[in-house]
C-alpha cells in the first residue's frame, strides 16, 4: 500500500466536493476518474509499467510517426486551444527521448516541431482577427479559460504587448491563448510574427532537449519538470530583478551616476587603466536600454533576432544532418520529383533564372553598390551590404570545403565543387538586401516595403532552379539561403547597433 497516492486521492476528493459549484461538468468527471486511478495505484491493484521500458517501447513503435505526432500536437497546443486542456511540453519532451535513442534525427524533429508551433500560432491569430474576444468569453470556460483567467491573461498581455508573445511561450495558459489575443487586439502582423519566432523556437528546443539529454534516464526528466515550480520562482525573480535595473538605468542621471561610482572606485595605481572600458560601456547600455525600455518596441532588434536564429539554425542544422546521415529528410525525393518534371522548355527558363543568383553577377552588384554607398556617406548600409556578403562568402566555402557533400548525379548543367552549401542561393539574398537599402534610401521608394516582400522570391526562385537543374539537392539551397539570411542579419544587428549608441551619445557642447 503506497501512502502519498492515497492522500493526494484524499486531497483531490475533497476539493471536488469543496469546488463541485464551480467546476464544469467534465473536469469533475475527470477528476473523479483520478481518485479511482490513485485509490487503485495506492492499494495495489494496479502496478505501473516500468517507465524506461515504456518509452523504449514507444520509441520503437512510433518511428517516424514521431515526426507528425510531435507536429500535430505542437500545431494544436495553440491553433486548437489543446493547450488549455494538455501542455504540448510533454509532446516535446517525448520526441525527444525518441530522437535520444536514435530512432529519428533531432535537428528535423526540432525543425518539424517549430515551423509547426509557429504555424499554429499564426492560424490562432488569425482566428483572433476574425473571432474577436467574445468568442473566447463565450466558448473558454469549457476548457478551463474562466473569466478570471482571461482577465489575468489580458493584464499579462496589454502590459508586455509583443513581448508577451515571447515571455508567454512558457507560461501554459498564456501560450495558449496568447496568439489569439493578439489577433483580437489587433496586433500588426509584423510586430507579432518575429516575437513569435523565437518564442516558439526557444520553446521547442528546449523541451525537446531536455527529452533528447535525459532519455536514458528519464525519471530525471520527471524531476526536473516536478521541480519547475523552483526553476520557475528562480527565473521570475530574474526577470524582476533585471526589470527593476533596466527601469532605474533608463533614466540618464542614473547612468551617469553609476558611471561616476564606478570611475571613482576604479581611481587608484593598478586599477585606472579600466576606467576607458567603462566609458566606452556606456554605448553598449544606451543601445541595450533603447531596445527594451518602456516606450520602444525593439521591434528591429527582434525581427534581425528572429531572422539569425531561423537562418543559423538552417545553415548548421542541415550541415549535422548531412554530416551524420547524407541526406537531408526529403532530399531524394524531392530529387526523384525535379526528375519527372523534365521539360526542355522549363529547363531552358530555370537557366536563366538561375544566373540571378551567379557569383560573379552578385559579387560585382555588391560591391558595384557598397563602393556607392561610402561614397554618398551610408556607412552602416555599406557595411550591412559588403561585411555581409563576405560573411556569406566565407559561409559558403567553409561548408563545401568541410563537409564536400557529393553533387546529385545526372545535372543538367555543368558544375564543380562540393555541393553544400548551394552559393547560388545564398548569394541571391543579397537581393533583399538591396531592396531594404533602396527602401530606405531612394526617395521615390520609400515606405514601400512591399518591394522587400518580392524581393524574398528572388532567392525562391535561385534555389528551385538549382534543385530542378539537378546541381543541388535541396537541403543545399535551404541550408545556403538560411545561412546567408544569417550573415546579413547578424551584420545589420551591428549596424543597429552603432546606429543607437551614435544617435543617443551625449552631445558635445563645445563640437
Amino acid at each position: 500500500m503506497k501512502i502519498l497516492p492515497l492522500l493526494g486521492a484524499a486531497a483531490l476528493a475533497f476539493f471536488l466536493v469543496r469546488r463541485r459549484k464551480k467546476l464544469e461538468l467534465p473536469l469533475i468527471i475527470g477528476g473523479i476518474l483520478v481518485i479511482a486511478g490513485l485509490c487503485a495505484y495506492g492499494s495495489g491493484f494496479v502496478v505501473l509499467p516500468n517507465l524506461e521500458e515504456l518509452l523504449t517501447s514507444i520509441g520503437t513503435t512510433l518511428g517516424d510517426w514521431t515526426y507528425l505526432l510531435v507536429g500535430v500536437l505542437a500545431f494544436l497546443e495553440t491553433g486548437a486551444f489543446v493547450g488549455l486542456i494538455a501542455p504540448g511540453e510533454t509532446a516535446m519532451v517525448v520526441g525527444g527521448v525518441v530522437a535520444g535513442q536514435g530512432v529519428i534525427s533531432l535537428v528535423t524533429l526540432i525543425g518539424i516541431a517549430w515551423f509547426a508551433a509557429t504555424l499554429g500560432d499564426l492560424v490562432s491569430y488569425e482566428l483572433g482577427r476574425r473571432l474577436g474576444r467574445e468568442f473566447i468569453v463565450k466558448h473558454g470556460p469549457r476548457f478551463g479559460m474562466t473569466a478570471e483567467r482571461l482577465e489575468m491573461v489580458e493584464k499579462f498581455f496589454d502590459k508586455h504587448g509583443g513581448k508577451a508573445i515571447f515571455i508567454g511561450r512558457f507560461v501554459g495558459i498564456v501560450r495558449a491563448v496568447a496568439p489569439f489575443l493578439a489577433g483580437s487586439s489587433r496586433m500588426p502582423l509584423r510586430k507579432f510574427l518575429p516575437y513569435d519566432i523565437l518564442g516558439a523556437g526557444l520553446w521547442s528546443t528546449t523541451f525537446i532537449l531536455l527529452g533528447y539529454v535525459f532519455w536514458q534516464s528519464f525519471g530525471t526528466v520527471l524531476k526536473v519538470a516536478k521541480e519547475g515550480a523552483l526553476g520557475l520562482g528562480i527565473v521570475i525573480s530574474v526577470i524582476v530583478a533585471l526589470v527593476w535595473v533596466v527601469r532605474h538605468l533608463s533614466k540618464e542621471e542614473n547612468r551617469h551616476a553609476l558611471e561616476q561610482k564606478m570611475l571613482a572606485a576604479l581611481d587608484r595605481p593598478g586599477l585606472r587603466f579600466l576606467q576607458p572600458l567603462v566609458r566606452w560601456a556606456q554605448g553598449p547600455l544606451r543601445f541595450f536600454i533603447a531596445r527594451i525600455t518602456p516606450g520602444t518596441t525593439g521591434l528591429d532588434l527582434t525581427t534581425l533576432l528572429a531572422f539569425v536564429a531561423v537562418g543559423a539554425f538552417s545553415y548548421f542544422g542541415y550541415w549535422i544532418v548531412i554530416a551524420d546521415r547524407g541526406y537531408g529528410a526529403i532530399d531524394k525525393q524531392v530529387q526523384g520529383w525535379a526528375g519527372d518534371l523534365y521539360n526542355p522548355i522549363a529547363v531552358d527558363v530555370a537557366k536563366v533564372l538561375t544566373t540571378l543568383g551567379a557569383p560573379l553577377l552578385m559579387f560585382t552588384l555588391a560591391t558595384v553598390v557598397t563602393i556607392a554607398l561610402l561614397v554618398r556617406r551610408h556607412f552602416l548600409e555599406a557595411f550591412v551590404l559588403g561585411a555581409g556578403m563576405l560573411m556569406t562568402i566565407g559561409s559558403v566555402q567553409l561548408g563545401k570545403l568541410v563537409l564536400e557533400r557529393p553533387r546529385p548525379p545526372d545535372a543538367l548543367i555543368h558544375v564543380a565543387g562540393s555541393s553544400y552549401p548551394s552559393g547560388h542561393t545564398a548569394y541571391a539574398v543579397a537581393w533583399v538586401v538591396l531592396a531594404a537599402i533602396a527602401v530606405r534610401l531612394v526617395p521615390a521608394l520609400k515606405g514601400k516595403w512591399w518591394i522587400v516582400g518580392v524581393a524574398f522570391v528572388v532567392p525562391v526562385l535561385v534555389g528551385a532552379t538549382r534543385v530542378y537543374l539537378q546541381v543541388h539537392w535541396l537541403s543545399d539551397t535551404l541550408g545556403g539561403g538560411g545561412g546567408a539570411m544569417a550573415c546579413f542579419a547578424l551584420m545589420a544587428i551591428i549596424a543597429l547597433f552603432v546606429k543607437v549608441v551614435r544617435d543617443t551619445a551625449p552631445k558635445d557642447p563645445n563640437g
